[in-house]
């Protein structure tokens, strides 16, 4: 009788797995299973996902995701699915379904007063929330700032439409007005350009640098292609990050946030000048005034609940607070008015003092006005934040005064030494026929106009601006008069000198800018050397056009060039040209083999360390990189051939000056 085997017992045994219960099919959930588990709809869920930073996600094996399907599907992470149930924004649209419901049947019903009472007090949500969560630090939200200041300056230049109403690119133009107003006041400007697609700046705040593009104020052709409601959902988060954003900026300059806007200046066009910072006391910073500013609250809302009583009129919720914002209001510009106004057009007294000298003269004492080469000469003494600091503006009607305004305010400009034409605006300190003007900014032809005005003026364009900005100087006003061929407008977010080192192109502005012109210039004096060594051998009586001896001369272990430029020599100069031809290709051929035993040692070391590299990577690693070595090598190539050119015109210009 055999011996039986030993039992074994339930807890050494393996748990069996059941297909679908388990790795990437419990990881990931489709976006129509979480739509199920969510009950929104899928506008709801695009909404949501954008206000919570939820993307979908690529599983490693899709098979194994989507439980043996090969379907196309869009996954998300099925903690993210669950993390979304517990959203109080999702319980505010839940709230919002019931509340359109309601409406509907009381249209139905004619029921106007009930829908009417139901639409104001429809349900409304926060996003303060979202924000704490998903930017747990300041410097958090300032480093996420680049897409929301953009995405808020397109609204605020955007037209109406039936998906973005006035209320919306107004509020947005105000967040934008206020930013600028901060940037002008600290100087935390750094760089601007003037790109195709509008215009770029880049800030520093707190350490942080800020990008952000502002588009041209022309009419803008709304595209049919774009989702707006996808626009403004981001719209919608980013309008409560920035105005976060704000509030620290402002209450760490101890200011009032927001500032006070003058509406009749606002009007007419006043821009920067319509908004007024307010110190921030210690009171209102402690919240003191806002308790004074409550308990007067409830007393005005007894008082007007008796008055609602004895008119025998019934108010509503919505009624009522929008009484109590409008009393607290008015209780905060009470207590504002008590705290001396800071004028948004003044530096803080370190910048007052350096800024005292300049010139505020009359009309009367243009005899005495400082010229404008002195004035050149003591603006190299001021720092970056104050390059503007010592002159006087004035901006005529085709410069976009809200742009150049704000560059020159960023970089020391006073507002009372900014002007501009009355038709851009009211609050301009300066008119066109000031003596004291020293920059005319000017962007029209000037055929037919006067251009002669009294005192120190000189007019130029308004790249001269932006590239004293970028250039962080002063720069030279002959090459940017009206009519004149402007200088190229190189980019301060392009490293030129990286671009150098690693063989890119460089524009020839550039490369005096940082010297590199120097080092071509070497270069080109030893190929002169060389050339003319070999062009005093030649005789005198070659003019004619030799091809194939150039070619020669450029490749000499070319297979089948000597051949041609042999035969090419003897059909010009005969036995001569032939022992010449021998002599040239003799030189170039050894001249030849020296840099080839110069460059040998260093080519070998990086071919064993490329092959080296290559061993260690993957299959599809080895294409790629193989694919990055052709694009570089086509790039060099094209980089000598550009340089070659480039020094055949210099040869033939000098040529031409010579003779």
């Amino acid at each position: 009788m055999l011996p039986q085997a030993p039992s074994l017992s339930l807890r050494t045994m393996a748990k069996i797995k059941k297909r679908g219960e388990a790795g990437a099919a419990k990881n990931y959930i489709t976006r129509n299973q979480a739509l199920k588990k969510l009950q929104i709809t899928l506008a709801e869920f695009r909404r949501l996902c954008i206000l919570k930073g939820i993307f979908p996600r690529q599983p490693r094996h899709i098979k194994r995701a989507n439980k043996g399907s090969t379907a196309p599907t869009t996954f998300y992470y099925t903690k993210d699915i669950a993390y979304l149930q517990h959203e109080p924004v999702l319980q505010a649209f839940r709230e919002h379904k019931a509340f359109a419901k309601k409406v509907n049947r009381a249209i139905a019903r004619r029921e106007w007063f009930a829908a009417k009472n139901l639409h104001d007090n429809r349900p409304q949500y926060r996003l303060d929330h979202i924000i704490k969560e998903r930017y747990p630090t300041f410097v958090d939200s300032l480093r996420d700032l680049d897409d929301a200041l953009s995405t808020l300056f397109l609204f605020a230049n955007i037209p109406s439409q039936k998906t973005i109403a006035p209320e919306i690119t107004t509020y947005c133009a105000r967040l934008c007005t206020e930013w600028q107003l901060y940037v002008m006041r600290t100087h935390c400007l750094r760089k601007v350009f003037l790109s195709i697609k509008g215009i770029y700046f880049q800030a520093v705040v707190h350490g942080q640098e800020i990008t952000w593009l502002v588009p041209y104020m022309f009419t803008h052709t709304i595209p049919t292609d774009v989702d707006f409601r996808v626009m403004m959902t981001f719209l919608e988060l980013y309008q409560t990050l920035m105005g976060f954003v704000l509030y620290k900026l402002y209450t760490d300059e101890n200011l009032v946030y927001p500032p006070k806007l003058d509406e009749s200046l606002d009007d007419q066009g006043a821009g920067f000048g319509s908004l007024m910072l307010m110190a921030a006391d210690a009171d209102m910073l402690s919240g003191k005034n806002n308790l004074q500013s409550m308990e007067s609250t409830a007393a005005a809302e007894a008082e007007k609940n008796a008055a609602t009583k004895n008119d025998g009129k019934k108010l509503s919720t919505r009624d009522v607070k929008r009484q109590i914002a409008r009393l607290s209001h008015t209780q905060d510009n009470q207590n504002e008015d008590d705290v001396p106004a800071l004028d948004t057009n003044v530096d803080d007294e370190d910048e007052d003092v350096n800024d005292a000298f300049v010139p505020q003269s009359s009309k009367e004492d243009a005899d005495q006005l400082t010229t404008l080469q002195d004035l050149q000469k003591q603006a190299g003494e001021d720092p970056l934040p104050m390059l503007f600091s010592r002159y006087v503006f004035y901006i005529s009607r085709e410069v976009p005064r809200t742009v150049f305004e704000f560059i020159l305010r960023s970089f020391g400009a006073l507002p009372n030494n900014i002007g501009w034409d009355a038709v851009a605006g009211a609050g301009s300190q300066v008119s066109e026929d000031d003596e004291r003007v020293t920059h005319h900014i000017l962007d029209r032809p000037v055929e037919g106009l006067s251009l002669e005005h009294p005192g120190r003026r000189v007019y130029v364009q308004p790249q001269w601006i932006v590239d004293c900005v970028n250039a962080r100087k002063v720069l030279p006003t002959d090459p940017y008069r009206p009519g004149q061929t402007l200088p190229p407008h190189l980019s301060p977010f392009v490293d030129d000198r990286e671009v150098a080192r690693q063989g890119g192109y460089v524009p020839e502005e550039a490369k005096k800018q940082l010297g590199l012109e120097q080092d071509e210039e070497a270069e080109e004096d030893e190929d002169d050397e060389d050339e003319g060594a070999a062009e005093e051998e030649e005789q005198p009586q070659e003019t004619a056009s030799r091809p194939a001896l150039d070619a020669l001369l450029a490749d000499p272990t070319g297979a089948g060039l000597l051949e041609a430029a042999e035969l090419e020599a003897e059909a010009t100069g005969g036995e001569d040209a032939l022992l010449a031809l021998r002599d040239q290709h003799a030189k170039a051929l050894k001249t030849h083999k020296k840099q080839q035993s110069k460059r040998a040692p260093q080519l070998s070391e990086e071919a064993e360390a490329r092959d080296m590299a290559k061993t260690l990577l993957s299959n599809k690693q080895r294409k790629l990189y193989t694919r990055v070595g052709q694009a570089s090598g086509k790039k060099q190539e094209e980089k000598l051939r550009l340089e070659a050119r480039k020094r055949a015109l210099s040869k033939s210009k000098k040529k031409a000056s010579s003779t």
